[in-house]
């Protein structure tokens, strides 16, 4: 028999492997300074295109004067307990309220974290019997969720709308037999490729399907809309969404997630989302600043317009200039490179000790072998003198990585990792 740790020691992942090479730079990298679009690394002024702070509230002095005297009044320990035994205020409710009343649902629920929340609810809403359909492109917590559910599960290519009618047809064949139903899930905007989930077309197959959408809106709630209200309000199909999550770690710069609904489904979720009924209720500090946080994004919509020029600027100006940023359709931005994982390191470290721009690197195999996505997220901060910065630093590396400079700098690391 083997030792569990064998396995371990031998084989450290596709990511792993490369932690001698990678780890306080290109993972787990440490920025310095107060949250905004020019931060510090490893001592050096970047202009930074990686913190999910959309809006632009992270370091606002009326955010952090809520911030400070929640904490002060609560520390950050109350309220202590899960909800459902002694962790429950009518700050935890009015919040709850205005979420969604923000999002056009008749109820909502507070979640300690949208990673672990959406992983409950695909849980506490179907049984073995139901059937899931999702997107293959969805995020983890998505994924993670899926894997707790004991039925059947199918995915449907991308986008697709062909796709998910044909697993429709085939999750509608089975739940006649189980006598179970269907839950579909999609994203409101994914998060590597930016390009919205296609909820406009889930929706409408309702007129030929019995099936419910749940959607995870974390990149879309704050930023797309006529108010914010995320995705489904931008595509005109808010009121399709049966179950609606967005988190607080994004627009709203701070901790947390909510899930909207009907009212009779945030009961039932109340009474059954294990995430919830058995961990710490979200403290006040939390809550106290999401209400100053949501407040600010109801009644100043001068941040979204800004963050939308921004964005506008530096996807305009990428594709002035030939870079393929896919079919985004959200502030995500990514922009595709070919090379391979060394290339990527050396360009990488250019960007950030040469132009002093700093954006995250995505690889294999989060993405396809050969390929190079830089990410970035522009705010409400940032700069159209960032944007012009920016763009003349990616094409200073784009000739770089055409005429084979990172290939001959990242030669030792390749030969050293058997590339």
């Amino acid at each position: 028999m083997k030792d569990l740790f064998d396995r371990i020691l031998a084989n450290k992942g596709p990511l792993g492997k490369w932690a001698s090479q990678a780890e306080g730079y290109f993972v787990f990298p440490k920025l310095e300074g107060p949250i905004s679009n020019r931060m510090k690394f490893q001592g050096k002024d970047v202009i930074t295109w990686s913190i999910n702070d959309y809006l632009g509230l992270a370091n606002l002095p009326e955010i952090k004067k809520v911030d400070g005297e929640a904490a002060a009044e609560y520390g950050s320990a109350y309220p202590m307990g899960a909800r459902m035994m002694s962790g429950h205020t009518e700050f935890h409710e009015q919040l709850e309220q205005e979420c969604a009343a923000f999002v056009e649902k008749e109820a909502a629920y507070l979640l300690n974290f949208g990673y672990q929340g959406f992983m409950s609810v695909i849980d506490a809403l179907v049984t073995k019997d139901d059937i899931i359909v999702y997107d293959v492109d969805c995020h983890a917590c998505i994924i993670d969720g899926v894997r707790l559910h004991m039925g059947k599960r199918f995915t449907f290519v991308h986008n697709n709308p062909e796709s998910l009618e044909k697993n429709l047809e085939r999750a509608t064949k089975l739940a006649e037999q189980t006598g179970g139903g269907i839950l579909v899930i999609s994203e409101g905007v994914f998060g590597m490729r930016g390009e919205q989930g296609i909820l406009k077309e889930i929706v409408a197959l309702k007129d030929k399907f019995n099936f419910r959408l749940l959607v995870d809106d974390a990149h879309g709630f704050g930023t797309l809309g006529a108010t914010g209200a995320g995705a489904g309000q931008e595509q005109g199909v808010q009121d399709g969404i049966d179950v609606y999550l967005a988190t607080f770690a994004k627009s709203m710069a701070s901790i947390g997630a909510f899930v909207a609904a009907d009212q009779e489904i945030i009961d039932y979720l109340k009474y059954n989302l294990r995430s919830q009924m058995f961990a710490k209720s979200l403290p006040m500090v939390y809550v106290k600043g999401a209400l100053k946080r949501l407040d600010m994004l109801r009644t100043q919509p001068e941040l979204k317009a800004k963050l939308w020029e921004n964005t506008n600027a530096l996807q305009n100006g990428l594709k002035e200039k030939g870079f393929d940023i896919g079919t985004t359709t959200s502030c995500v931005t990514p922009v595709y490179l070919n090379g391979s994982i060394p290339e990527a390191m050396a360009l990488v470290k250019d960007l950030r000790e040469n132009h002093g721009i700093f954006c995250s690197i995505v690889v294999y195999p989060v993405i396809p072998k050969g390929l190079i996505l830089l990410r970035l997220i522009p705010t409400a901060t940032h700069t159209l003198q960032d944007v012009e910065e920016t763009l003349t630093a990616f094409s200073a590396i784009r000739e770089r990585l055409q005429n084979g400079t990172y290939k001959r700098l990242s030669a030792a690391v390749a030969a050293a990792m058997g590339e």
